[in-house]
């Protein structure tokens, strides 16, 4: 859940003001039997206005910036961790800010793949397939998501450091970052 600021109140305000004109011309109009449609038509369009409105409030209320991002791997336990510092660059209090890292191996990311690189089995196939077939299947990119920060104050910063497994086949690795804040 986000954390509310004014803007969100002003919106939530105009969408509900909407929402009761609406409601309220439908009672108005001549015919009994269409109240019960054009309400439930009223209410699924503030319902996808709503959840929109919300999002863009997030995104042009609450900004945060990552600083000094640095990476180590550590051979003896097989991971890798991030460290760096998100600023809450916004005038707004933000709630919870996601740090979230993409790991791309070396074949991925110069072009250099397999056929078998792209495929990945599902579960339907798995059900199928026998196990003891000796097939491994190695994942060529790696998403993991952090929280970094909660209760993130306007101009306040935060240290952070997180830690994950590294696939130990992985060769001249490509590091995408990406920051969200809620």
């Amino acid at each position: 859940m986000t954390e509310f600021n004014y803007w969100h109140i002003i919106v939530l305000t105009v969408i509900a003001v909407i929402y009761l004109l609406g409601i309220v011309a439908s009672f108005k109009q001549g015919k009994a039997k269409l109240v019960f449609p054009m309400i439930v038509s009223i209410t699924l369009i503030v319902v996808i206005i709503t959840g929109f409105s919300m999002a863009v409030v997030d995104k042009y209320t609450k900004v945060a910036k990552l600083y000094k991002l640095d990476n180590k791997r550590m051979l003896q336990q097989e991971k890798i961790m991030y460290s760096g510092i998100v600023k809450n660059e916004g005038a707004h209090v933000i709630g919870k800010v996601t740090f979230e890292i993409k790991l791309v191996n070396k074949g991925m990311a110069t072009g250099n793949v397999k056929g078998g690189n792209f495929y990945k089995p599902s579960g339907f196939l798995d059900f199928f397939s026998s196990k003891g077939e000796g097939i491994l299947y190695k994942p060529q990119q790696v998403t993991q998501e952090f929280v970094v920060a909660t209760k993130l104050k306007p101009g306040q910063a935060k240290a952070f450091r997180v830690y994950f497994d590294y696939p130990p086949y992985f060769r001249s690795v490509s590091h995408f970052s990406k920051l969200y804040a809620h």
